[in-house]
């Protein structure tokens, strides 16, 4: 039996429920609507099976919005419904409503895939029910349906669009495991992305906030208070040789994994739980492995890189420079700035995708040698020709995927087709 929402929320219910986007999140709406005998109405742009406008008159029909995490707050159909006088929640929000057990919230620039991941193995090895859920992939209106009874502990990866909304969710702890730019396409400023975060720090109780390095260090010039024990030293750290032969045995994992254990001690868990989680862990695709050796050469799938961050974090690893594929979607950032500093660690750059003409520009700058490619196999080919035995060629792009795949997993999935065909 699910819980009733508040009573504000509750009389809009009574009523059809806008929803917009089709996609994950506005299907497993539709589904917890149905669940609740409740009913909704889904709008889309572009879907077949939905209405593909929303207007003033549609807004009166409707008390309640539930938007994906694609709409901004600015859309024209959120000012709409907002005119209207509807309420207007986040599918994420508005699932939390529904569950009553505990939610990590992890989110972070880089790792937090990773961390949701780990702290769902660890927990259920040691006895927890959790499970993953938010921006994975499996949003939380699903898990609120298909879980409950189930699971305790709801794991949730929330981005910054999810969380720069939020009126009702009410994290148990929190976890932000870096900062770096990225979505400046979306947020107008590294600060509006950073406070689209802090919403998350916001709502969660002080003792319960765990914040990287990096997290620390932009609150501190913005202004922002943390709490001492929020603080969690994740950058410069030695390794920790209970690690060794674990993918959290170096950086950029041993970040994850010290957030991870800060918590795991202030929550009076068994350490020993932890490392041997850690032991068993196995990262998922896509995040820096070594996907084919060619006559010495290997070749690394790093495609969930989709920002600068990830992508110097995936260049430190190497000892020399490497052969790099990189390019794609922008999101905003400064450009010169992220080729800057990772000249020194490419040999050559094979540049694919919509940023390749800027990119090029930039290289030539840095004196970076490049070529431009018209796909991702003359990428591939192209790296291949110039190469000699001991050579690394990584694919971590620093950009979106979505100018020339259907996402980061696409575009690894077709990397590794490639090297697999030479």
């Amino acid at each position: 039996m699910l819980p009733s929402p508040p009573d504000e929320i509750a009389v809009l219910l009574q009523r059809p429920v806008a929803i917009f986007g089709g996609g994950v999140s506005g299907r497993g709406v539709v589904s917890l609507l149905a669940s609740i005998g409740g009913s909704g109405c889904v709008y889309d742009e572009k879907a077949a099976d939905a209405e593909n406008e929303f207007t003033v008159e549609q807004a009166r029909r409707h008390g309640l919005v539930v938007f994906s995490p694609g709409f901004a707050p600015e859309h024209l159909w959120l000012e709409t419904a907002r005119a209207a006088g509807c309420i207007c929640l986040g599918e994420l929000d508005f699932a939390s409503l529904f569950w009553q057990g505990e939610v990590l919230a992890i989110t972070g620039t880089n790792g937090k895939t990773t961390l949701t991941e780990f702290l769902t193995h660890a927990l259920n090895l040691s006895g927890r029910r959790a499970h993953m859920t938010g921006n994975i992939g499996y949003p939380f209106s699903r898990l609120v349906i298909e879980q409950t009874g189930r699971v305790d502990i709801a794991v949730c990866e929330v981005s910054s669009f999810q969380a720069e909304t939020l009126q009702y969710l009410r994290p148990t702890a929190t976890f932000w495991t870096n900062f770096a730019e990225d979505h400046l396409e979306r947020h107008p400023g590294l600060a509006a992305y950073f406070n689209a975060k802090w919403q998350l720090v916001a709502r969660t109780p002080a003792a319960a906030v765990f914040v990287g390095s990096s997290v620390q260090k932009f609150a501190a010039e913005s202004g922002r208070d943390l709490p001492e024990s929020a603080c969690v030293a994740s950058e410069g750290q030695p390794v920790i040789a209970r690690l060794a032969g674990t993918v959290f045995g170096a950086y950029p994992q041993l970040e994850n994994f010290l957030l991870a254990l800060a918590w795991w001690r202030q929550a009076g868990l068994p350490e020993e739980k932890l490392y041997a989680a850690a032991r068993s862990f196995r990262l998922g695709a896509h995040r820096l492995a070594k996907v084919g050796e060619r006559h010495g050469v290997t070749f690394w799938n790093d495609s969930k890189a989709t920002n600068f961050h990830a992508a110097e974090a995936a260049l430190a690893t190497f000892a020399a420079p490497v052969l790099w594929i990189g390019g794609g979607k922008a999101k905003g950032g400064d450009l010169a700035g992220f080729v800057a500093r990772i000249a020194t660690r490419i040999r050559h750059a094979f540049l694919i995708g919509e940023t390749q003409p800027v990119l090029a520009g930039f290289c030539r700058a840095q004196q970076v040698p490049f070529t431009p490619c018209g796909n991702l196999e003359e990428a591939v080919k192209s790296a291949l020709a110039r190469a000699v035995s001991g050579d690394h060629i990584l694919l971590s792009p620093g950009f979106a995927s979505f100018d020339m795949f259907r996402g980061y997993d696409d575009r690894g999935r077709q990397f590794e087709s490639i090297v697999e065909k030479l």
